[in-house]
Formats: C-alpha cells, sequence, structure tokens
C-alpha cells in the first residue's frame, strides 16, 4: 500500500460523502478547483467538485456504447468479484445513482462512475443513467487521481503513471503539488519512475508492485551520470527484485557497490536469472551462479500434484546418474 494512499485515508476517515455535502442554492457558477494544503483537502475539494456536478448538470439517458472511460483513469484493473455484485445489484434494482459524463469530439466521457458503467456492460444493458455536464480537463484529471488514490489501494507505479498524464493538464508542477496536496519533494518521487531503464518500467507494467517511490528514485540517482556497463549491472540486480532474491529497498545500493567494484560484487558475478512464467504472471525464476542452480516458484502457484511432479522429476534425474 502506498503511503500516500495511507495518509489520505487517515486524514479523511471522518469526510462525508459527495451526496452528504449540502450546496449553497443561490450558487450558480462553478468553483475554482481549491489548492488548500493537504491531502484532506485535496478530496474534500474533490467531493464538493462532484457533488456541484450533480447539482448543474441536466439529467438523461444514453447508449452505453457511446460513453469511454476518463482518460485520466489511473485504475487499469478493476476488482472482477465487486464488479459482478454490482452488476448484479443493478440488474435486480436498477440503477440508483446515475453516472456523471461531459460531452466529448466523439461520444461521452465517464467523469465519474465508470464502475457503473462496466457493469452495465457486463449485463449487457444497453443504455443507462447518465448527468451530462461541462468540466475542463484540468478537473477531469484531478478527480480521477484524488478519488482513486484514496478509494483504491493503487501501487506507486500506477500513482506515478496518472500523475504523469495529469501533468499536462497544469500550467506547473507547483500547482499540480498544491492540488494534489502533496509537498514538490513528494511529487518529484513518484515523476522518478519515468527515468527508469525500460527493461524495469516493462516488468512495473505487468507487476506495478515490485518498485516503490523511494526506491524509485534511489535507483534513478544510483543510475545517474553512469555507462551503459552500470545498465548492465542494473539489469542483473533488477532481475533478482523480480524474483525476490532481491529487496526493491536494497536495488539502488546494490548497484551503487557494484559500479564501485567494476560488477565484480558477488551479489553480480557470473549469475544468470530466467524468468518462469504461468501465462502473463511470473511464477518464478530459474537461478545459476557459481553455487550451483536454484529454482524458485513463487507460493500458491504449485497444485499439490504439480509439486509431486516436480519431485518426481528431480529423483529421476539423478537416478539415471547412478
Amino acid at each position: 500500500m502506498s503511503n500516500l494512499r495511507q495518509r489520505m485515508m487517515s486524514k479523511t476517515a471522518d469526510l462525508r460523502s459527495a451526496k452528504d455535502i449540502a450546496l449553497d442554492p443561490e450558487q450558480t457558477k462553478t468553483a475554482p478547483p481549491r489548492t488548500a494544503p493537504g491531502m484532506a483537502a485535496a478530496l474534500a475539494a474533490s467531493q464538493q467538485r462532484v457533488a456541484e456536478l450533480e447539482k448543474a448538470g441536466s439529467t438523461s439517458e444514453l447508449p452505453v456504447a457511446e460513453i469511454v472511460p476518463n482518460p485520466w483513469q489511473p485504475r487499469k484493473v478493476f476488482n472482477e468479484a465487486k464488479l459482478t455484485e454490482l452488476a448484479e445489484s443493478i440488474r435486480e434494482a436498477g440503477l440508483i445513482q446515475p453516472i456523471i459524463v461531459r460531452r466529448a469530439a466523439s461520444g461521452y466521457q465517464i467523469v465519474a462512475g465508470e464502475r457503473r458503467w462496466r457493469a452495465h456492460k457486463m449485463i449487457g444493458k444497453e443504455t443507462i443513467k447518465v448527468v451530462v455536464v461541462s468540466i475542463t480537463d484540468e478537473d477531469m484529471a484531478m478527480l480521477a487521481l484524488v478519488e482513486n488514490v484514496v478509494r483504491d489501494d493503487l501501487s506507486d507505479y500506477e500513482i506515478s503513471r496518472s500523475i504523469r498524464e495529469t501533468e499536462r493538464e497544469f500550467p506547473n508542477r507547483k500547482r499540480l503539488a498544491e492540488t494534489l496536496g502533496i509537498h514538490r519533494s513528494e511529487l518529484y518521487r513518484y515523476l522518478s519512475f519515468a527515468d527508469l531503464p525500460d527493461f524495469v518500467l516493462g516488468d512495473l507494467d505487468l507487476q506495478p508492485r515490485l518498485l516503490g517511490a523511494n526506491a524509485a528514485q534511489d535507483v534513478v540517482s544510483a543510475l545517474r551520470n553512469n555507462d551503459t556497463r552500470a545498465y548492465e549491472i542494473a539489469r542483473g540486480l533488477w532481475a533478482q527484485v523480480v524474483s525476490g532474491e532481491l529487496e526493491q529497498t536494497k536495488l539502488a545500493k546494490a548497484i551503487k557497490q557494484a559500479v564501485e567494484n567494476d560488477g565484480k560484487s558477488s551479489s553480480v558475478g557470473d549469475r544468470n536469472i530466467e524468468k518462469i512464467f504461468a501465462g502473463k504472471s511470473q511464477a518464478g525464476s530459474i537461478t545459476k551462479d557459481r553455487s550451483g542452480l536454484t529454482v524458485k516458484i513463487k507460493a500458491g502457484m504449485l497444485s499439490t500434484e504439480k509439486e509431486e511432479q516436480i519431485r518426481r522429476l528431480i529423483g529421476q534425474l539423478f537416478a539415471a546418474d547412478e
């Protein structure tokens, strides 16, 4: 769980939901984005903005096929079990709260309510209740980021990716940090992911929890102003992180030590690591170095039957040499 999410949740535990926030009946103009310091203020501003949009927009019903997700949505994978539960609820009782959308060049984009829209698609609903609103790209980006950081357990890498996409909508990073309610130094930690080598980013796309923001910034620092050899060393050590043989928090230090020793560190040596996959998920690794050959399978990846097959195979291999 990211430190950013933990702090936001602790500071916003007693905040009311958007539907419970009382609005000024005389208010006719959209308030500008609030930039009060602190993540609690960022969430409160987000909730207030959603409530304002729900009140000011026009309610209608649109074809599900004409609606697309918020392009700044940081969450790429949704909990299937919870989504199925929501879909069944909508099938039985209908949609209680319309989703919020805005007009796009072609069709409509979701401002809030993507899970409800996905649930409609899941049960084959052709139309969905919506509130059509007018909202800027900046507000769209920030609503998606702030709401999801609090409500979903996003990894630091997922937060970083969303911040990168959001950054384009702000005049500078100072304004972005203020709107998020974090210090600029913390913002830069998340942005450091973009400076990681491609071989690291490729693995993070598949397993976003392999590296936290602090460790990412340290790795970037360790590789700064270094040559190709340093990247080769980092590649070998990163394979150890992926396989679970090296803690991510120790990666930067290991890179620095290996570079200083010209790659002769015992943690690098002649080690060769080959990943084992089960579909798209990494199931384990095969490591070969001076000390021998190690096969490591992640917990839960083997059934009792498969484990027994491996044991029999190893026994047969050595029995053949007798």
